[in-house]
Parts: structure tokens; sequence; C-alpha cells
């Protein structure tokens, strides 16, 4: 569950070299190569979500998308953890791990424009969990547990996954999940089509990385007019569908990385794209 939201985001800052930020931040931003690793750094607090790492958050995923560089994401915890959720003693001080209009740290409501893969270890629980519903891809360790417990302390699951678990696995899994509250295992989430790959513990990032390096290696303008069109396509008729989706895919085809694109296969030589 998150409660009501803080108003505005950090201003985006520019995108790091190659290597982390300082360790005593709440959230470490690491750029390698094109994908940008964002981390949550509380494993103290088994990454729980307070304040500062919303806003962290959402300013890295700011910095993903204004960045012409940068063209996919991953979203990790540090320590072996992914997230445990709010932090009830942030939420008794105040604080609200949400932004205003654009949901749990800025990408539940509002996800970035570019692709994002979440890397999972040990536990993604609550808005941890529902953080995870806010990727495109999941990549988890062997250890990993994906749960929505909000219902045992008379919760809600309100910052996506009662809305979005059930468009993500079978409806039936999905609510076992959200009315039980008990968590399923890497193996179960992989089979209910909700985990992408299931990797040996402590390997996650490393293959959520090398997963968001393959499709940062696609045209851009392709890859984010495919997610934008694939996240609608649940709220569009079939008759809105294919009229939005074509006002999407025209400017992509008639861009410069789409000739770049057939030329390059042609010429039998890797592409260079520019994204216009």
């Amino acid at each position: 569950m998150v409660a009501p939201p803080l108003t505005g985001a950090q201003e985006p800052r520019p995108a790091a070299e190659e290597g982390a930020r300082p360790v005593t931040e709440p959230v470490l931003v690491e750029r390698r190569g094109a994908v940008q690793v964002i981390t949550i750094n509380r494993p103290e607090a088994k990454n729980a979500l307070d304040g500062a790492v919303a806003q962290a958050v959402a300013a890295a995923v700011d910095e993903l998308d204004g960045s012409d560089e940068l063209r996919a994401g991953v979203l990790t915890g540090a320590g072996g953890t992914f997230s445990a959720g709010m932090d009830l003693k942030a939420f008794l001080r105040g604080e609200r791990p949400a932004i205003e209009g654009r949901g749990l740290c800025g990408i539940t409501q509002t996800p970035p424009r570019k692709p994002l893969v979440a890397a999972v270890e040990g536990w993604a629980l609550a808005g941890g969990f529902e953080l995870v519903l806010a990727c495109d891809l999941v990549v988890a360790g062997r250890s990993a547990r994906f749960g929505v417990p909000e219902v045992t302390r008379s919760l809600v699951a309100a910052a996506g996954a009662a809305l979005f678990l059930p468009r993500r696995v079978p409806y039936a899994v999905a609510m076992e999940m959200l009315l039980t509250g008990r968590p399923i295992d890497a193996e179960r989430a992989a089979a209910v089509g909700l985990v992408n790959r299931v990797v040996d513990e402590g390997g996650a990032l490393d293959a959520a990385v090398e997963l968001a390096e393959v499709v940062a290696a696609n045209g851009p303008l392709a890859v984010a007019a495919t997610k934008e069109i694939a996240r609608h396509t649940a709220d569009w008729t079939a008759e809105e569908g294919w009229a939005r989706q074509q006002e999407l895919i025209e400017p992509v085809f008639s861009s410069e990385d789409a000739r770049e694109g057939a030329t390059a296969f042609a010429e039998r030589r890797t592409p260079v794209w520019r994204g216009r």
C-alpha cells in the first residue's frame, strides 16, 4: 500500500560516467554503456521505500528518459533484497514514497518511456513488488520471492498490484496472490509469466544488464513506440488500437533510423542509431 503522495520530483541530474555515485546516497545510479543501473541502497532497512528513495528513483528515470546516450534501465536493490516495501517508520514521520501524479517512486503510474528491467534478489514485497510490476522485464535470482501481503494487515495494494497484476499473470494466480497475501518463489513466478529469466542467486543484476543491452542495441524510436503500444493496448478498443498505433508508428517509419536500419541490413553491417 502507498499512502497519499508527496509533490514534485528532483530535477534530473546529468548522467554519471562509468561507475556508481557515492555509497551514502539512498539510491545509486550507474551507467554501463547504454544501460542505466538504478540501485535502491538501504540494505540495512531491506531497501524499504521512503521519501528520499522515491525522489531519487524519480530523478534517475527522468535522467534515463532525458539522455540520448541511455537506451534502457535496470532497477535493483542492494544487499541481496530488492525491496520490502514502504518504510513504515518513515510513514509515521510523515514521509510518503510517492510522487504526485506519478505514483510510487515516480514510476508506477507513469513508467519511463524507455524499457526498464527489474533485477530481483531476495524479497520483493508490497511496494517493492509494485515497483517490479512497473518494469517491462524481470530477471530473478533463485532466492527471489514476490508477494502482496497488504490484505494480511487490512490494507490494499494501491500502488499498482491490484490494478496490474491481473494483466501480467493469469487471473486465478493474481487473485490468489492478492487475496491470500502469500508470496511465490522465482520458479513459480517464471512459470506464470511474471519473470522472464531465473538465474543463480547473486546473478540477477548481471543477467538483467545483459538483457537490457540486447534491448538497447535496437532502434530507440522503435523500442519506445513498441513499449507505448504494448502498455496501452488493454485500454484501447480494437478500432481505437489500430488508430492509436498508426499515430505512434508513423514517425518511426519515416525516421532516419528506419532508413538506417534498412541500409545497414542491405550492407550487412551494424546500424548506427541517432534517435531521429
